[in-house]
């Protein structure tokens, strides 16, 4: 893998300056409010909301957005260039941040990012089903505010809108695959777990930050967002894959928490394997124990994952993605110096960040 060039983020990954922006992108969200008349109550509730949902977590996918701006332009953004990439980044993660709100309500969630989701915060409860309502429109005003005027406008809205049905498509999928007090292996399989994964995670988190930063770039060429696509939907379907495998398998203290895949029934890429390899007494193990809310449970399917060598199939997994991902980087055309294009270090970074990763 190649170094990255000077345009790349420092070494904080560039996350201060773009936490530094918040208060500017907040400001003219609940400006939105102070100019429909709404009383301060209001608008104290949806402050709140904003800085208890958005800012949180890693911002990969903000940042992503921000990231890929500088590769292809090649150089480091001006402050009006990078607020701009900045709004596209936030929207990413205020569009995360309407999932995840959402997501832990349909969970009947505990915690979110060490701390209690935000349905459970006093006297929220239900009033979170229309804050995540809020958070989605938020995407679509800051939008109208600082690319209406721009060429890419429609392009980004259609981004913007078609990747929340994809990851809602998504969601469902995973919702009456693997719902939680219902355990039934029978409708498992690695088909619809690579389909849960693209579009309920892979979409969104990867192909929608890099799309957003090339439309921003005015890259018309639609022969460079399906090469785009052919590489950050695989390469997302590794990410969760990975992620998969080390709710599994990696320590809790390296991993910095407990894995849960097994006991909240969820749909992994460990259970469709095992599933695969399992003999009839090692099925008859999974039948019985997978989903179920006790140790022993998960400790005696763990030791059929042991059994089938589930780490085995991963590193064979792992070495494959990791070849094919980097064979469809390498084969992409480098526009010529001094000239902006679709670049390899927008996926090779993405990759390196991955790659081997153990938590």
């Amino acid at each position: 893998m190649s170094k990255p060039s000077s345009a790349s983020p420092k070494s904080d990954g560039g996350k201060q300056r773009f936490l530094d922006v918040f208060p500017r992108i907040q400001g003219e969200l609940l400006h939105a409010l102070d100019q429909a008349g709404m009383p301060k109550d209001a608008r104290d509730w949806f402050q709140q909301s904003l800085e208890y949902n958005a800012p949180g977590g890693k911002l990969n996918r903000g940042l992503s957005v921000v990231h890929t701006v500088e590769i292809i332009r090649g150089k480091p953004l001006d402050d009006t260039e990078y607020y701009k990439a900045a709004v596209l980044g936030w929207g990413v993660e205020l569009l995360q941040a309407f999932f995840l709100v959402a997501d832990d309500m349909m969970d009947q969630s505990i915690t979110r990012r060490g701390q209690p989701c935000w349905f459970r915060h006093p006297n929220v409860n239900n009033i979170a089903i229309n804050d995540s309502f809020m958070l989605e429109a938020s995407i679509y005003h800051l939008l109208k505010l600082h690319f209406r005027g721009d060429p890419c406008y429609v392009h980004l809205l259609e981004l913007f809108l078609e990747t929340t049905f994809q990851t809602e498509i998504g969601q469902l999928l995973d919702l009456i695959t693997a719902p939680e007090d219902v355990v039934d292996l029978s409708k498992f399989s690695l088909e619809r777990h690579r389909l849960i994964v693209i579009y309920k995670t892979a979409y969104y988190s990867f192909y929608l930050p890099v799309a957003l930063g090339m439309r921003m770039c005015h890259i018309t060429d639609e022969s460079h967002y399906e090469r785009a696509k052919s590489i950050l939907i695989p390469l997302g379907e590794y990410f969760q894959v990975q992620d998969d495998y080390l709710d599994g398998f990696a320590p809790p203290e390296l991993l910095g928490k407990i894995g849960t895949d097994i006991i909240d029934n969820k749909c992994s890429w460990n259970i469709n394997v095992a599933l695969g390899l399992a003999n009839a007494e090692q099925r008859k193990v999974l039948d019985e124990h997978y989903g179920r809310k006790s140790a022993e449970s998960e400790a005696k399917v763990k030791q059929v994952f042991k059994e089938v060598d589930i780490p085995a199939r991963y590193a064979e997994y792992e070495q494959g993605a990791y070849e094919r991902l980097c064979a469809l980087i390498d084969a992409i055309p480098e526009p010529a110096p001094g000239t902006e294009g679709l670049r390899r270090e927008v996926f090779k970074s993405f990759l390196e960040k991955i790659y081997k990763r153990t938590k």
